[in-house]
């Protein structure tokens, strides 16, 4: 008998195509009904409900009870970062569910993953971040710099709130239509979250797209 974690029930529960809809849903970062599920995946409620259990029992996604209405989210930030890599798999070994169109090339340049920015915009950011030495590498692991808390303290972000959070700090997340790298974790939440307080940009939560106008775009840049 092998030892170590069991892979293949995670693989089955994510593999199945109905369950494969409902995470991608999820991976906006907003939570959903099991109606609003049922669309998604374009099975009946009931098959919905009994899919949403099982993926709940393995740990991939987290059930919020308010009034009469249970809503359904991705369990984690783990979790988003497998989904994002077997879309580049499946993006790679030519596996597309769809011609390419409007919607592809927006998805390509800025979308949501989870929280943060990813996409062409997405890789970037982490680049320019790196290249400035705002953050590091430390092997496998990014590290901010001191010259990293200073320019994310002018941002007006708190970099000692978001240490005492649960997520990491700043983490890698391999990019699907990129193959590279974007930035994760709490600092990748709250740069996204400070583009769209200042108005940089807005998220569409059903396409997943990230629409920076052209003052945002413009602010972006000068960010890098």
């Amino acid at each position: 008998m092998k030892e170590g974690p069991d892979i293949s029930r995670i693989a089955a529960l994510m593999g199945e195509p109905a369950r494969a809809n409902m995470l991608t849903a999820l991976m906006s970062g907003k939570a959903l009904t099991a109606s609003e599920l049922a669309q998604e995946a374009g099975v009946t409620l009931p098959t919905t409900s009994s899919h949403l259990a099982k993926l709940e029992q393995g740990g991939l996604v987290t059930v919020r009870r308010q009034g009469r209405h249970r809503y359904f989210a991705l369990a984690d930030e783990s979790v988003a970062a497998v989904l994002e890599g077997l879309m580049g798999i499946a993006a790679g070994a030519g596996h597309l569910r769809a011609r390419t169109g409007p919607k592809d090339a927006a998805l390509r340049k800025a979308r949501v993953c989870y929280n943060h920015l990813a996409g062409q915009m997405g890789t970037r950011l982490l680049d320019a971040l790196l290249e400035r030495g705002r953050l590091a590498r430390n092997g496998e692991t990014l590290e901010l710099t001191a010259d990293g808390e200073t320019f994310f303290a002018g941002l007006g972000i708190d970099t000692q709130a978001l240490r005492s959070g649960r997520a990491a700090l700043c983490r890698d997340c391999l990019d699907w239509s990129e193959r590279r790298s974007h930035l994760a974790g709490s600092l990748g939440r709250a740069l996204l979250a400070h583009m769209e307080a200042l108005g940089w940009a807005r998220t569409d939560r059903k396409t997943r797209i990230v629409a920076f106008t052209r003052e945002g775009e413009r602010c972006f840049e000068a960010l890098l």
